[in-house]
């Protein structure tokens, strides 16, 4: 029954992605407005914790990782909205625009027409390294946990990152205001809680630390690369983002 309901869940998982990523006319609403349907998927996924909830005992639903997986990919949704919808301000996709304008200050280039970071790639960063990320982890739990730190890393190194940007432009970024108050406080709390799982979770909360930086890096550098120094093309940016988001349920897996 176990393995029927894995394959199952992992044929979902499949059809949901295939169904974003792949063209059938819907790409141009879904790279202009993903965010509003992760958004709007916030009280089906409450639904989902709550009934996996009340099917759990009290003393150690917060232990169970497949619970704090819902919680993490709830969390992450709630910071894409002040990421990519509406900031602190009341600006609206203003994520991109901040983006580019800080990658291209960098670069030394602030009057540069070309745009390093483009919407279609937002799209696909987001709903891979997030969204499918996050819903791999809950598929995984608690059998195997490494996609659930990794996606916790995620949620740390990404809070660290708006904070320092936050230091180095002595400026508000979209979404640094839920990064602090909830990214960093969550992942401490994760730690706390990771103590409950029984594995080795020294080795797993470090290698999930090393794969959301690699993440981070993956993700800069390979957008400069497809979109500044075009050396690669930005599918193939995309492929390697989508390889990357997966890699986790292959890595740290336990003996059977």
């Amino acid at each position: 029954m176990r393995t029927i309901w894995n394959s199952y869940l992992f044929a979902s998982i499949g059809l949901l992605f295939l169904l974003l990523w792949m063209p059938m006319g819907q790409y141009d609403f879904l790279v202009n407005h993903w965010m509003k349907i992760g958004v709007y998927a916030i009280p089906f996924l409450g639904i989902g914790i709550f009934a996996f909830k009340r099917n759990q005992e009290k003393e150690r639903l917060n232990e169970d990782p497949r619970f704090l997986a819902m919680l993490m990919l709830l969390i992450y949704i709630v910071h894409q909205f002040e990421e990519h919808w509406i900031d602190l301000y009341g600006n609206t996709y203003a994520f991109y625009a901040f983006n580019n304008n800080f990658i291209l200050d960098k670069l030394g280039e602030p009057d540069s027409i070309i745009l390093p970071l483009t919407k279609e790639s937002v799209f696909v960063i987001n709903t891979s390294l997030v969204w499918l990320t996050g819903l791999l982890a809950i598929a995984k739990s608690p059998r195997h946990l490494f996609p659930f730190f990794a996606m916790a890393g995620i949620i740390v190194i990404n809070g660290l990152v708006h904070s320092i940007a936050a230091v180095v432009t002595f400026s508000y970024n979209p979404g640094l205001l839920s990064a602090l108050v909830i990214f960093l406080p969550f992942y401490l709390w994760i730690l706390g809680r990771s103590r409950a799982l029984r594995m080795n979770c020294k080795k797993l909360i470090v290698g999930g630390l090393l794969w959301a930086f690699l993440a981070h890096v993956l993700m800069v550098g390979g957008l400069l690369l497809a979109n500044w120094f075009r050396i690669i093309s930005e599918p193939f940016y995309w492929c390697i983002l989508i390889f990357w988001s997966v890699l986790p349920i292959f890595v740290l897996r336990p003996k059977q």
